[in-house]
């Protein structure tokens, strides 16, 4: 049965499958997500859990473990498994991400990832303009091109998109820019995604991109910051749609 952990053979150790571990922990994320169980109350008891999603309470334990190192959880002695606020949980993890799915638009999340980039990604393509390497500035429009030839492939197009805005932070050459692009690369794919998927057309997005790469190339910082600048302003329209389309439709009076 799915979700269940193989039999003991006679004479043989019971090896547990890795992903049983990681349908049974992003069963309970989902749930947690869903309201199912909802932020401040307690989870159900080891033995009702084990019933629920059908494996031991080792597996229980370790996907109570893997939640609260998210965030998502906190164990309490003696008293339980209490769910804790969103504003806790690790947002910007991937899995978290993941399990948070289609109700990211119910975060505010998209949102609050474009705040963070307008806040950023114009002075770090300033600081691009004035810093980038030859070989970096080829890596941005060798991300463009990626776009421009996967126009018509949404997963493909934000990769590519991905890429270019991850080439652009490193290109600034600052230290604190540099260690945030591990930190959000996750959050910002998804955010990627979701106005690419909204965009009613893309070469808006693509002849952008291209004006950065050439001022970059030309080292002037002004007309580098006023593309970023467009490209978030794309993204906010797209964003917006995206939101009006995944919005619970308000019943007819």
């Amino acid at each position: 049965m799915e979700g269940q952990e193989p039999q003991a053979v006679a004479g043989e150790q019971v090896q547990r499958r890795p992903r049983v571990q990681k349908n049974v922990t992003r069963a309970i994320a989902s749930d947690i997500c869903a309201d199912i169980f909802p932020v401040g109350s307690y989870l159900p008891r080891e033995n009702d859990l084990c019933e629920r999603y059908g494996v031991s309470r080792t597996v229980i334990r370790e996907s109570l473990k893997i939640l609260e190192s998210k965030g998502m959880v906190r164990g309490r002695s003696r008293v339980g498994t209490v769910v804790c606020g969103k504003d806790e949980w690790n947002i910007l993890d991937a899995q978290v991400l993941e399990w948070i799915g289609e109700r990211i638009f119910e975060f505010d999340l998209l949102n609050c990832i474009l705040e963070a980039r307008r806040a950023i990604e114009p002075v770090a393509a300033e600081f691009a303009a004035e810093r980038a390497t030859v070989q970096e500035i080829a890596d941005l429009e060798r991300a463009w091109q990626a776009m421009r030839d996967g126009e018509r492939d949404i997963a493909g197009f934000t990769d590519a998109d991905v890429a270019f805005h991850t080439c652009l932070l490193k290109a600034s050459h600052n230290q604190v820019f540099l260690q945030l692009v591990g930190i959000i690369q996750a959050a910002l794919k998804f955010s990627l995604h979701a106005s690419n998927e909204a965009a009613e057309r893309r070469d808006e997005a693509i002849d952008v991109h291209r004006e950065l790469v050439e001022a970059l190339r030309m080292r002037d910082k002004a007309a580098a910051r006023d593309c970023s600048i467009r490209m978030l302003d794309l993204a906010a329209r797209d964003l917006a749609t995206a939101v009006k389309q995944h919005s619970p439709a308000k019943p007819v009076l």
